[in-house]
């Protein structure tokens, strides 16, 4: 048992890692600190349940059970942070999530004094780290104490669904998904763990034996439970950002052929390539590479060349669009070759501007285009017409 939340608890604190990876950040932004708050009582909710945890602490306080409302006292913190968390992904009015967030506070902070004032009256001399609850279920103030932190922690899970309900109407894309999961993760808390715990409880109240239902089916359920819980919380927040990720890392790929084309230009920054920088980064780079080393191929530019390929690739049935951009990758790749030759500049120069330098910002989208024409047509001949051989002079008569 201790191996399977003592694995939760990791996962949870790799989460709020990921998430508080820039703290200052982090703390003057409320939705980004509540979730790393959520996340890391999540996983010292899970440290602490475990039976191993519960021995050191017991023995290091030298209380026989002092585990119990220190535990108790975490998953009510945590269930508070969870509501807080919603507050501030919510949104709203600064004041009304303000007095909402000191409510919640309040009142789960009343139930952690109950829990602690509770043990300290109860008689609970007998170290139990795997059954506590079934065994003190009908101890007085014990009793109490046991039920006060599940009716909170229940009450948390409905608020929480309520909520999720709520605002799943309002909200598409990845904020859904990760309300449903979060509502996924609630589902299997209250079926695997609260109602396991109000049956074994119940049962004890009423003379029998079903302590396998908190002690077995509960744990490894609630842990479950609170990792689906704590995807959804933070899906959101790392999905778009892993989509941007991934769109970049294709187009920074797309854009190989091209740099690879241009890259000999001595104008041309070579874009850092460490493998730890974000793909987003590195495509920045090799697009204003790019985009300078285009500038400076512009002495070299053809119309001739465009033109004609222009007017081949519209022959081939083309849609004007596709054949602009066929066109200007001959253009750019017939001009390469002028420099890389160390070709005179052209004269008089070309006062045409390709697509991927006409808008502000380096043009992503239009570098991407040209590149793929490159790879489509590598050369200038290969979209070109086939030029029409000059008629042969006529033969001279030779007069007698």
């Amino acid at each position: 048992m201790s191996f399977v939340v003592y694995l939760a608890a990791v996962v949870f604190g790799a989460s709020s890692l990921l998430l508080f990876r820039r703290p200052r950040q982090a703390l003057r932004d409320p939705l980004t600190a509540s979730t790393c708050v959520s996340i890391a009582l999540g996983a010292t909710c899970f440290a602490c349940a475990a039976p191993a945890t519960l021995a050191a602490v017991n023995s290091l306080t030298g209380i026989p059970n002092f585990g119990a409302p220190l535990t108790y006292s975490m998953i009510s913190a945590y269930s508070c942070s969870l509501l807080i968390l919603l507050i501030n992904w919510r949104g709203g009015p600064r004041e009304r999530t303000r007095r909402m967030v000191v409510r919640t506070v309040t009142a789960y902070g009343l139930v952690i004094v109950a829990i602690i004032v509770l043990f300290t009256l109860a008689d609970a001399d007998t170290e139990r780290l795997r059954d506590l609850d079934t065994y003190y279920a009908t101890t007085p103030y014990m009793r109490e104490m046991i039920l006060l932190y599940l009716v909170g922690h229940s009450a948390a899970s409905v608020l929480l669904c309520a909520l999720c309900v709520k605002w799943g109407h309002e909200v598409h894309g990845p904020l859904r998904v990760g309300l449903r999961l979060i509502m996924l993760g609630i589902l299997l808390d209250v079926l695997g763990f609260q109602l396991t715990k109000y049956t074994a409880l119940v049962a004890r109240w009423t003379g029998h034996d079903l302590d396998v239902l908190s002690t077995t089916v509960a744990p490894p359920t609630a842990s479950l439970g609170a990792l689906i819980c704590s995807a959804g919380f933070v899906l959101p927040r790392f999905l778009p950002v892993a989509l941007a990720n991934w769109r970049s890392l294709g187009d920074y790929r797309t854009l190989g052929p091209l740099w690879a084309e241009l890259r000999f230009l001595a104008t041309a920054p070579k874009p850092p390539a460490a493998w730890w920088q974000p793909p987003r980064e590195r495509l920045h780079w090799r697009e204003i590479s790019i985009h300078d080393a285009l500038l400076a191929l512009a002495p070299h530019f053809d119309d001739h060349v465009r033109t004609t390929a222009y007017d081949g690739a519209v022959h081939t049935g083309r849609p004007a669009h596709e054949a602009r951009a066929i066109a200007e990758a001959v253009m750019v790749t017939d001009a390469a070759r002028r420099a890389a030759a160390a070709e005179e500049p052209r004269t008089p120069a070309s006062t045409y501007r390709l697509h991927a330098t006409e808008v502000s910002g380096t043009g992503t989208a239009s570098l991407v285009e040209l590149a793929r024409a490159l790879v489509r047509c590598p050369a200038a001949t290969a979209c070109a017409p086939a030029p029409t051989p000059a008629p042969a002079p006529p033969r001279s008569v030779k007069t007698q």
